[in-house]
């Protein structure tokens, strides 16, 4: 069985791509292969990478939409990769939960060299995140950010998603609220617990979840809330 990290390319051009699968092949990783936002977030879902490496600049969306979508279900380490070199760019993407930034264009050794630092740093143990939740009631693709309660899609907002998304990839494990509200509304929003106090309010009515007797949130008081599994 081949144990090498997995690492996901979601980068439009495609010289880029057969550059860095060329170069990764020969330092031993395994590659999958993106040339779309979309194409990327199915691969992060099913394919299970040790890390990606993400352009800014793809056809269908932008590289920090992809990032917002991702980090809303996954921690895999995301180097992102773009033309961009204003600082602006770097510090958004980086406070977003980008690991590394590197400018186009780059040396293949130091990119390996910062592929390797951010491999060690990765978590040892840490679970991928379940690309697929369906209990018989509530189905939830993390891949295709697609939701159902009884085989009905359920139209939810960006922030209702995300909270949905992060309770579930620690089903069974009390997150905070400042944990909630750092990885979702940002590290200045911390203090600003009625923000999630209104989404989790909304998104109980949408998945007709009573707080008295939950199936699904359990709010843990004064802490934070939970996604109960059976």
């Amino acid at each position: 069985m081949n144990t090498s990290p997995r690492v996901l390319v979601i980068d439009d051009e495609a010289q880029i791509r057969r550059f860095l699968d060329i170069g990764l092949r020969a330092e031993g990783y395994r590659v999958l292969l993106a040339a779309t936002a979309a194409e990327g977030l199915a691969q992060a879902a099913t394919g299970n990478p040790d890390l990606v490496i993400l352009d800014l600049g793809l056809p269908d969306r932008d590289g920090h939409e992809v990032l917002a979508e991702l980090r809303q279900w996954s921690r895999v380490p995301v180097l992102m990769l773009s033309v961009r070199d204003a600082e602006t760019e770097k510090v958004r993407a980086l406070d977003a939960g980008a690991n590394d930034y590197v400018t186009k264009p780059f040396g293949i050794q130091e990119l390996m060299a910062r592929l390797r630092a951010l491999l060690r740093q990765r978590p040892a143990g840490e679970p991928a995140a379940p690309p697929r939740w369906d209990d018989g009631r509530l189905s939830v693709d993390l891949g295709r950010r697609e939701v159902r309660l009884d085989g009905a899609e359920l139209a939810l907002t960006r922030k209702e998603y995300a909270v949905l998304a992060m309770l579930l990839r620690h089903a069974g494990r009390v997150v905070t609220q400042p944990q909630l509200l750092r990885e979702i509304w940002g590290p200045s929003h911390v203090a600003d617990s009625q923000y999630l106090r209104i989404v989790v309010g909304k998104l109980r009515q949408k998945l007709g979840d009573d707080p008295a007797q939950p199936r699904w949130l359990k709010t843990e008081p004064g802490v934070g809330y939970r996604f109960l599994v059976e």
